[in-house]
């Protein structure tokens, strides 16, 4: 679809981050020139079945490809750099990030065979990219990724300012957030403000990496067993933090998991983790070596299921099984979903001898997104006239229009909107007028998009309730059944239990064909539409289950 807005305004809309965690990307247009920010990835819950990654829906984005001027990335992680892949298969744009951002850009498009697609250019916070109607700047932020931006978009009424993911961490790991160019934006005056509400229902400040890494470093020395840290793969500070404590306990370093070993080779090639080669050890070499002279560092610490910490856990991991002294570290807070397979995972951890810690039994993670203070810090020093809550749940976007409401921004200039909802914004007046494109679009396996919601409800149905194949052959010119109906049932009951269940079926099912042929002749729609029916009618009356039901009528 072309725009439908007046474009003698702004429009801000969001194609994925609002109302969810992840799939993060949001475009500003003016006119005839559009800037994308971020273009990421989300992980499916358990509710859909057989889904590896949701994307947002790019219509909008290929409708409308001669305005685009370029992909702007906030930072390096999943959630914002997932989807550029997906994009570059239907557009060719440029694309502008941060160093770390860039490479891992880089290692992505070759994963997926992408070459000559994009030219992609790296920035600075001291950057500035012009077009027309258009300037782009960036400012500096504080998050668990180096190279982390905020981005400023210069237009005819005024600056619309981006700010990523951020914190503002006094004690910071790398370079701190630039306080005073976020002043100084704000001094020149700040017409609308998109600001990350991940952690708006948490009050005061979040904890400080410098925090995190003396704890990490306290807990490697008094440790004399083997050390497993299950950590994100993106979260590069993290991942230096235990380098770093490893190597100053004289330990040897295994890197379990694809991403993770990426990550670290990418990180360490740009200089933002220092390890001497010969301290990585093989996971085959891993028995070479006494406990108290390894530390494992892997992904896992969500209870992903394929993950290394969770084959570890279960003992299928080919090189690497629990000793009674060894000590697991979950260096992460569990994603909303996630809590159950990560209890599950300690259980089985404990169950193995291994101790296990946490985040609610010490201070080893701290969030990447700023608490309740650091946001109306960020909302006191940019002033904006308008506010749009992004990057959360509903519930967290409402409580940071609560927040802005504390730092003088009344509610009437606080919107929290839908993904694709279109904001207009002009010097004096902003209001949503209108909607695009922005259903969720499922990647499983190969197939993008083309797996819809009947799809997934069946799925769901399949998972609780089992399926039921009700064959019968039919002769056509006497119109009488020749045989069956037989049933074929996976999932649904146990058949040498349930014979009088499956004979009742049987013959619901013969009786409903026999009826319908008589009154309606052989129409094969009608009548598979009303075995269904007459069928699942019965099932949800005797035992309460709903399976998913599929006639196959023969004609011979």
């Amino acid at each position: 679809m072309k725009e439908v807005y007046n474009k003698k305004n702004i429009a801000i809309f969001a194609l994925g981050g609002l109302d969810e965690i992840g799939k993060n990307m949001y475009v500003i247009q003016y006119q005839d020139e559009l800037i994308i920010i971020d273009a990421g990835i989300k992980f499916p819950g358990d509710d859909l079945f057989g889904i590896d990654y949701v994307i947002p829906d790019f219509t909008y984005l290929i409708d409308n490809k001669e305005k685009i001027r370029g992909l702007f990335i906030t930072h390096g992680h999943e959630d914002h750099i997932g989807g550029i892949p997906y994009l570059l298969k239907e557009l060719s744009i440029p694309i502008y990030a941060g160093r770390l951002a860039t490479a891992f850009i880089k290692e992505k498009l070759k994963e997926h065979n992408i070459v000559n697609q994009t030219t992609l250019h790296e920035i600075t916070e001291d950057d500035q990219v012009y077009f027309d109607q258009l300037n782009i700047r960036f400012f500096r932020t504080n998050h668990s990724i180096p190279d982390s931006f905020g981005i400023v978009i210069n237009t005819p009424y005024g600056n619309i300012v981006h700010t990523g993911d951020f914190k503002f961490d006094l004690t910071s790991i790398g370079p701190s957030a630039n306080k005073a160019k976020i002043a100084s934006i704000g001094n020149e005056g700040v017409l609308c403000l998109l600001s990350d509400s991940t952690n708006s229902e948490i009050p005061g400040f979040s904890l400080s990496e410098k925090v995190i890494g003396e704890t990490i470093h306290e807990i490697f020395e008094q440790l004399s067993g083997r050390v497993i840290f299950a950590t994100f793969a993106s979260n590069i500070y993290r991942i230096g933090q235990a380098i770093e404590a490893s190597l100053k306990a004289n330990r040897k370093i295994v890197i379990l998991g694809r991403s993770l070993e990426r990550a670290v080779r990418i990180a360490k090639e740009l200089k933002y983790i220092h390890i001497p080669d010969d301290e990585i050890i093989r996971p085959s070499m891993i028995n070479y070596y006494h406990d108290h002279q390894v530390s494992v560092i892997c992904t896992g610490s969500q209870g992903e299921p394929f993950a290394a910490l969770s084959r570890i856990a279960n003992g299928s991991h080919r090189h690497i099984t629990i000793h009674a002294n060894d000590t697991v570290i979950f260096s992460s807070s569990p994603i909303p979903g996630n809590a159950i397979s990560i209890n599950k995972i300690i259980d089985q951890l404990n169950r193995r001898g291994a101790d296990v810690i946490h985040h609610k039994i010490k201070a080893i993670h701290t969030s990447g997104h700023g608490a309740q203070e650091e946001l109306k810090l960020m909302i006191r020093l940019l002033k904006p006239m308008f506010f749009v809550p992004i990057h959360g749940e509903y519930r967290m976007l409402k409580k940071h229009t609560q927040l802005a409401s504390e730092c003088d921004i009344p509610y009437d200039r606080s919107f929290i909107l839908d993904n694709g909802y279109v904001l207009e914004v002009n010097r004096t007046l902003a209001q949503v007028t209108t909607s695009v494109p922005a259903s969720p679009v499922y990647i499983d396996g190969e197939g993008i998009g083309d797996i819809g919601t009947v799809v997934l409800r069946d799925r769901r149905i399949l998972s609780e309730a089992g399926i039921l194949l009700i064959t019968t052959c039919i002769d056509v010119e006497k119109s009488h059944v020749v045989s069956g109906p037989e049933m074929i049932t996976r999932g649904f009951v146990y058949v040498k239990g349930s014979q009088q269940i499956i004979e009742q079926v049987c013959q619901r099912a013969k009786f409903t064909i026999q009826n319908t042929i008589q009154e309606d002749g052989i129409q094969l729609k009608s009548l598979k539409r009303k075995i269904v029916k007459n069928v699942q009618s019965y099932l949800y009356k005797e035992i309460k289950r709903r399976p998913l039901i599929i006639p196959i009528i023969i004609k011979v």
